[in-house]
């Protein structure tokens, strides 16, 4: 995590939102759409409407009528995990896909087009966590941050931060600053000076059956009540609500197994 929070005026976020290697966009894939939306729903006052339609089945969530996120529907043939995906912004996504190949990783979806949303592509790193790689004007872009139910932000869970970062940057142009302590392996990604995401090397902590992975933080007003809602709604707590340096944080499960965090972050 980070200290660093957009304003939630969307005027003032569009151009960070939009510079190359910058989060814009979270999507989840997941096999029972209705049942997820209700429960995000439930838990972030979420409302939905269609997305573009070369996507499937898929619907943007909305918070007061502002765009926050996407939830699609996975393949019933295709036995992929239930996640959460942050997409990062690209100029030129075949581009961007094609120097994702030429720097170990793999392009598994696309790039293809997304009716009036840009265009698009899903791709892995050299380690097999997945992400996103999005070009368009309208979409995707939350349209607000730093309130309830919007995304906050979005880290990378791996072995250890030195094995994958020179391909972000490769990849995207970032720039790395490592934690200021050598016994924590953290690196903070930037953009244009601005912090954008995070990656966190946990050495023999990352569990097999999950592997190196994106994970994405929404704002909650009262982190400790969201983590009981969560189990009122059939999802589960994978770790309590505690302080920490960057605001009180809690990481849970939806009732497939989509893994995500919870913080209400410090201003």
């Amino acid at each position: 995590m980070t200290e660093a929070r957009e304003s939630a005026d969307p005027k003032s976020t569009t151009h960070a939102r939009h510079a190359p290697g910058s989060p814009g966009w979270v999507s989840l894939m997941a096999h029972e759409t209705a049942a997820t939306q209700d429960f995000y729903a439930a838990l972030f006052g979420w409302e939905f409407e269609p997305g573009p339609p070369q996507l499937g089945p898929y619907a943007r969530a909305l918070l007061d009528g502002h765009e926050v996120a996407g939830i699609g529907q996975l393949p019933p043939d295709r036995h992929l995990p239930v996640a959460w995906t942050p997409y990062f912004a690209s100029a030129d996504v075949d581009r961007t896909a094609e120097i994702v190949r030429h720097s170990g990783g793999t392009v598994g979806v696309g790039p293809l087009d997304a009716a009036e949303a840009g265009r698009l592509a899903i791709a892995s790193d050299p380690s097999g966590a997945v992400f996103g790689i999005w070009q368009g004007v309208a979409h995707p872009g939350t349209e607000i941050t730093g309130v309830p139910g919007t995304p906050a932000w979005n880290e990378l869970v791996t072995r250890d931060t030195e094995s994958v970062v020179k391909f972000y940057k490769g990849v995207f142009g970032y720039e790395l600053r490592p934690a200021a302590s050598a016994d924590f392996d953290r690196v903070t990604l930037y953009v244009d000076g601005r912090p954008v995401a995070g990656v966190h090397g946990v050495g023999n902590a990352l569990t097999r059956d999950r592997g190196p992975h994106w994970l994405t933080y929404f704002e909650a007003a009262e982190p400790d009540d969201a983590v009981r809602l969560v189990t009122e709604l059939g999802g589960r707590v994978l770790v309590a609500a505690h302080d920490s340096p960057y605001g009180r944080v809690a990481t849970v499960a939806d009732p497939e197994g989509a893994v995500f965090s919870l913080i209400h972050a410090v201003t």
